[in-house]
């Protein structure tokens, strides 16, 4: 794939206007969405199974790559990532999510991981075009969901063999058990809660790991999510995320009653939120697309149902609603990019405000197409069934009311 562009780059200070190799970039993945990826939706949500063909064909033009990810996630303006996802789940959430789903077990390698870590690992977790590979991180548990301070799993480490040992269940996990790497948060110290965890790299193949119970969801049915069991899983030293001095002094500190540094899960989540806030604007988008096109064609009462206010007005609302999720999403990966802190927790709005626009455009969608958008002949009611995933995982959207509560109120809102 070209980069370059001959279109004249935006001009320094503020803009909104993306880049000639983002726009490039957004015109390439869109035209990938909508050739392939849209048109298969239906069928794999169906089919409630890891859509591989369509894995094959995006690895073989460089969008399913560790390369297409890392340029994007370490592009200059903190867009590139946004961008590409809001493109991806425009197309179909469930084959999106299948897409990109092994990113948030890179991200947890490259957030806490050492450069080594990083370099032997994360391409692991993608293959290439002739052996397409996953990864899968896996931090929720039955018993914890947003109280990541409940996780049980532990690890536990013998000297003599220079060894962790782990053993748990993880639940909710995107490709888990099907993964070639799987990223695990585990307790080493449960006593210190959340600031006793470490995040373990599980290599392909290691005896003791094992899928549990896949899950028939409501929504993003194309993606796979399962429990990934750990009986006496032994991984190397050199496999725990970061270094072990690094774990002994924070542990350390913890215990004599100072701060700890970022939980390697919530420190994973909250670099991935923007993410997960363009992946639900994407959706909303798809829907008010359609619903704007289905209200120029449809006829009520001999003229078109887009003429009657009860249907222009929501179109408007929906529209704005959207864009003001986009500002929100842009404004935080631009902040993440430039080691800006988010003092007023501006990764939880973008996810809070887009996850709850995407569940509230799609219903607006379903209505605006009346019986039609009830039924599996239209996409409406799928994208609905998909929306609804933005306002629960990578933190529910009370969770993220509280992050921000807090944020703005400095106090211990619970």
């Amino acid at each position: 794939m070209l980069l370059s562009s001959n279109v004249t780059d935006v001009k320094p200070g503020f803009s909104l206007e993306l880049s000639g190799d983002l726009r490039e970039m957004r015109d390439w993945v869109h035209e990938f969405a909508a050739s392939v990826i849209r048109p298969a939706a239906s069928e794999w949500d169906e089919r409630e199974e890891t859509p591989w063909p369509i894995l094959q064909e995006a690895a073989k033009i460089g969008l399913y790559s560790l390369d297409f990810f890392a340029t994007q996630f370490f592009e200059e303006s903190g867009l590139g990532t946004p961008v590409a996802y809001e493109e991806l789940f425009w197309g179909d959430a469930g084959i999106g999510l299948s897409l990109v789903g092994s990113t948030l077990a890179a991200v947890a390698v490259v957030a806490n991981g050492t450069p080594e870590q990083v370099g032997e690992w994360c391409p692991q977790m993608f293959g290439d075009a002739s052996d397409v590979k996953l990864g899968a991180f896996c931090s929720s548990e039955p018993g914890a969901g947003s109280d990541v301070a409940a996780i049980r799993t532990r690890a536990v480490y013998d000297e003599a063999a220079d060894e962790w040992v782990i053993n748990g269940v993880k639940t909710w996990a995107t490709n888990g058990g099907i993964a070639n790497v799987h990223v695990v948060v585990a307790a080493v110290d449960p006593d210190l809660g959340s600031r006793g965890q470490a995040s373990f790299i599980v290599p392909p193949g290691t005896p003791g790991l094992s899928m549990g119970q896949k899950f028939k969801k409501h929504g993003i049915r194309a993606s796979h999510t399962a429990e990934v069991v750990l009986d006496e899983v032994r991984v190397p030293g050199r496999c725990l995320v970061g270094t072990r001095e690094k774990l002994d002094e924070r542990l350390a500190r913890v215990r004599e009653g100072h701060r700890g540094g970022e939980q390697a899960a919530m420190k994973t989540f909250e670099a991935s939120r923007p993410s997960v806030a363009a992946m639900a604007v994407g959706v909303a988008r798809a829907a008010v697309e359609f619903a704007a096109d289905y209200s120029r064609q449809r006829t009520q009462f001999g003229r078109p149902i887009g003429q009657n206010q009860g249907v222009a007005f929501q179109l408007a609302d929906m529209q704005a609603a959207i864009d003001a999720a986009r500002l929100l999403t842009w404004r935080a990966a631009w902040m993440a990019r430039q080691g800006k802190p988010f003092e007023h927790a501006e990764g939880s709005m973008s996810k809070l405000v887009a996850g709850e626009t995407a569940v509230r455009v799609t219903e607006q969608a379903i209505q605006i197409l009346g019986g039609n958008g009830y039924t599996r002949d239209y996409p409406v009611e799928r994208w609905h069934r998909d929306a609804k995933i933005f306002t629960i995982f990578e933190g529910t959207s009370e969770i993220q009311r509280m992050l921000i509560g807090r944020a703005i109120t400095g106090l211990d809102v619970r």
